[in-house]
């Protein structure tokens, strides 16, 4: 039933679409009425809407609410938002729409199109600090050539209407008081679907109208296809015969691919990071916790944070004067009258330890008042059993790190750190530690082994951190600033997580290239394009508060010192900062991610090309990677491809989380690209269902896209699903690769294929043919085949994803390739839909069996032979 729909729904479109021309001038008259407007449903979330109307008296939604422009001023949620839209056509012929972003920002929304359909980047000049700018309207002066734009203006309970000029909507003229009458009244209050809406009317071309109608209704049509779940299944599949497949291989048309294609995206998210892979278990460590971390919401997020006075006769303050560095200034002050009483640390939901292994201990202390002497240190269970205890003394009058190797007595997933001081006086105490001393490969203030080996077992051939948000932070006081996360721990520059909680950079740029080197890996750091987030919140609502240009030299200079830490000369000035931290060969930095998922706007355009060229100009070997926005269409994606082709970037970075849907009816996405133009990252993405679970449906449409991108592997350079890690009960975003807690760690479906995948790469792809007994649409756009060889092992490798309810039966032709074992590798991931902890199963194989043999239904399977002798 939903086939037919769907396939009815394409014969309609496409007949409208060419009956329109033919029809034209018999039916339509040549011009109407379009009424442009925006409602106040959805808190003003849902953009701009038309309607149409032969005489401006009747009208018809196009849509209904078919949002045409959306806007893109501040974070998610609580801005977004369009208010009183004016669109107009310019004088040379340009529409233009102008909004209200909110009641309070004196700010005028401007966004161009050349058809109201595609819309160019939107600007935001704030033109006034003293109240917001509503009821926008918009003349034109024949005389002046300049537009005039009103607005209504509030300020608590004062109201003002204020105007300015402009020749080119990016200088405006000062801000002056302007009486009612200079208002030309451009608003029109009309009927549609009987609700009363307020906007304004524009006479147009039929054609115009047309254009609009026909765009929407392939939204509408796209909406369909992309929405396809298997839970359809039963119904699209219901009288489908037994399927069967031939695939041949033609080795004579090989190509060469790249051999980064699977990475891992890491970024601080749903607590990967301190919580997570890094293996500190002391949370709080630095007492540097703050009310802003998650905007006020918590009261007892704070620098007292997960700890506790324990007994009588002590109390305990945070104190700031003469701190350690000025990067970590809070620190706890223990006032001890009578001994016994303890500070006690609960770490990240408790402190899980293992019998016989050992941990550091450290803090630094300095005595205020009194001698000092021995502080005992132990760990203690939920019932007050002790399962590790060791004592350092504090007796220096100034900072000075203690530290102890304690041994744990006994396994307990949840203890916690008690610290109790066996002398009366006052002692300051901070960068409170508690480190395995079991991390992966050994490092001190290293990671979480577990963890650390799960991600190692996907063989990535690059890691792109920090992050993607995380990187260009919530306003320019959030950006995350490379130089901040190296050096000494207690040196380092804590901060707010744009995902609301603490940052405190123990896991900073020297552990990031660490764990790159230790797994074999390419490390590419990614740094804001002198702009924070679109979706800021804080310091101007989105890029607004871009790094001002008298700053911008030095921004760059810090762009440039990373690539002179990471590649310099131990007797370079940043080289020799990487030396002394313990690494005095050069990591050999190749890649360097500028922005990220950035509106392209003028803000970030004239600082991203800045970077990009001096980047450029002094290290010309640089594989820079540019921004095309966080969608695969649209205005930011568009005019990301453009300017990062002007600058001559070697590659781009795309984003898209999509429906399985979406992939199944996308798999020729990139076959169209220019191969001539900058390479791609797929640095993020995912399939998502409604609900956004981890299962079959998901790691199958995530699998069939790696083979539609392996196919072309000559224009897709990487990929990275995303995001990658998150601690169970602490997330910010779902879906992810691998969840874990303090003891487990739980890969997803996904995380299979990914693994899978990255375990069999190639760098050479060989066409295959895939001819199935089916010719539906429906059928072939759900079995999909990739074949690859590489050249390290001179093994081929079989990649065949099946997404039918059926198995398949296969005709598996190898012989082109020549002689080949008779042996091989055999992998299948497959389970019904909706499961969730599937596995692969790995055999060894006779190949002609499995040549000759079944595809299971819905399945990925991994065919591995060698070349023969």
């Amino acid at each position: 039933m939903k086939n037919k729909l769907t396939y009815l729904l394409l014969l309609f479109f496409c007949s409208q679409s060419i009956s329109a021309s033919v029809m034209k001038t018999t039916n339509e008259p040549d011009s109407a009425y379009i009424f442009a407007y925006a409602t106040d449903k959805n808190t003003n979330h849902n953009g701009m809407h038309f309607a149409w109307s032969i005489d401006a008296e009747t009208w018809n939604s196009i849509g209904p609410e078919n949002k045409f422009l959306g806007s893109d001023y501040g974070t998610w949620g609580a801005q977004k938002r369009m208010l009183d839209p004016v669109v107009f056509q310019d004088e040379d012929g340009l529409w233009r729409c102008l909004f209200s972003v909110n009641e309070k920002d004196g700010v005028v929304a401007n966004a161009s199109s050349p058809d109201l359909i595609n819309w160019r980047p939107q600007s935001y000049p704030i033109l006034t600090t003293a109240g917001n700018c509503g009821a926008i309207e918009v003349g034109y002066s024949t005389k002046d050539k300049h537009y005039f734009i009103s607005w209504v203006s509030k300020t608590g309970t004062q109201q003002g209407i204020y105007a300015t000029t402009t020749k080119d909507f990016h200088s405006f003229t000062p801000v002056v008081s302007v009486p009612e009458a200079a208002r030309v009244n451009q608003r029109t209050k009309v009927q549609i679907a009987g609700e009363d809406q307020v906007g304004t009317i524009l006479k147009v071309s039929w054609n115009t109208i047309d254009e609009l109608i026909k765009a929407q209704k392939l939204v509408d049509y796209k909406r369909i296809l992309h929405g396809e779940t298997m839970a359809g299944d039963a119904v699209r599949f219901a009288s489908l015969k037994p399927v069967e497949a031939s695939i041949t291989v033609n080795p004579t048309q090989s190509k060469s691919i790249s051999d980064m294609l699977i990475g891992i995206f890491f970024e601080d998210i749903n607590y990967a990071a301190d919580g997570g892979i890094y293996a500190e278990l002391v949370q709080n460590r630095d007492f540097e916790y703050a009310l802003s971390d998650k905007k006020g919401s918590d009261p007892s997020w704070n620098s007292t944070k997960a700890w506790s006075l324990k007994g009588q006769g002590t109390k305990w303050d945070i104190q700031t004067a003469d701190p350690i560095h000025p990067n970590n200034p809070h620190y706890a002050v223990l006032a001890v009258e009578q001994t016994g009483a303890a500070l006690v640390n609960e770490g990240f939901g408790g402190i899980p330890v293992k019998s016989g292994n050992k941990y550091y201990f450290s803090f630094f202390g300095r005595m205020l008042q009194g001698k000092g002497g021995k502080i005992t240190v132990r760990l203690v269970d939920g019932n007050g059993d002790v399962c590790g205890v060791s004592a350092v003394n504090c007796s220096a009058t100034s900072w000075k790190k203690q530290e102890v190797l304690l041994t744990a007595t006994r396994t307990v997933t949840k203890a916690h750190l008690e610290l109790i001081p066996q002398f009366t006086g006052s002692v300051a105490l901070d960068m409170i530690s508690l480190f395995p001393q079991d991390t992966f490969k050994g490092r001190k203030n290293g990671l979480r082994p577990d963890l650390a080996q799960v991600l190692a077992d996907m063989k990535p051939r690059f890691i792109r951190f920090p992050g993607g948000c995380v990187a260009h932070g919530d306003g320019l006081e959030n950006m995350y600033r490379w130089k901040n996360t190296i050096g000494p721990l207690e040196a380092r520059k804590p901060q707010r997580n744009i995902w609301n909680y603490h940052q405190t950079a123990g896991l900073g740029y020297f552990e990031y290239f660490q764990y790159c080197e230790d797994i074999g890996a390419e490390a590419l750091p990614v740094l804001p394009a002198g702009v924070p987030c679109q979706n800021s919140s804080h310091g101007g609502h989105g890029q607004q508060c871009g790094i001002p240009m008298s700053e911008m030299q030095d921004y760059i200079q810090e762009v440039l010192d990373l690539i002179e830490w990471a590649n310099g000369d131990a007797k370079t000035t940043w080289g020799k900062k990487r030396a002394e931290a313990g690494h005095p060969k050069p990591f050999n930095l190749k890649y360097i991610g500028i922005g990220n998922e950035d509106l392209i706007s003028d803000v970030f355009e004239e600082r991203y090309a800045m970077i990009c060229k001096a980047i450029q100009a002094k290290y010309p070997e640089m594989i820079i990677i540019g921004t095309v926005g966080p969608f695969y269409e649209g205005s930011d994606y568009e005019e990301g491809w453009r300017i990062s082709t002007e600058l001559g970037l070697p590659m781009v970075d795309e984003h898209y989380y999509e429906s399985p849907g979406w992939y199944i009816h996308n798999q020729q996405y990139y076959d169209r690209y220019d191969r001539n133009k900058a390479k791609v990252y797929l640095g993020e993405y995912a399939a998502h269902l409604p609900g956004r679970p981890s299962n079959i449906e998901t790691s199958l449409a995530e699998a069939l896209h790696l083979a539609n991108v392996e196919r072309n592997g000559d224009v897709v350079s990487l990929t990275s699903y995303a995001p990658l890690l998150a601690k169970e009960g602490n997330t910010q975003w779902t879906p992810d690769l691998i969840y874990f807690n303090n003891t487990e760690v739980k890969p997803t479906v996904d995380y299979y294929v990914q693994m899978l995948y990255g375990q069999n790469a190639g760098d050479t792809y060989v066409p295959s043919l895939v001819k199935l007994s089916n010719q539906s649409s429906a059928v072939t756009k759900r079995m999909a085949a990739s074949v690859v060889r590489d050249s390290r092992t001179g093994d081929y490798i079989v990649k065949i994803v099946n997404l039918l309810p059926v198995a398949v039966k296969m005709n598996l032709d190898l012989s082109p390739l020549g002689a080949l074992a008779t042996q091989g590798v055999y992998t299948v991931l497959s389970g019904k839909p909706d499961d969730k902890t599937a596995k692969p199963v790995t055999s060894l194989v006779t190949v002609s069996d499995v040549c000759k043999g079944e595809i299971p239904a819905y399945s990925f399977s991994v065919l591995r032979v060698s070349a023969g002798k």
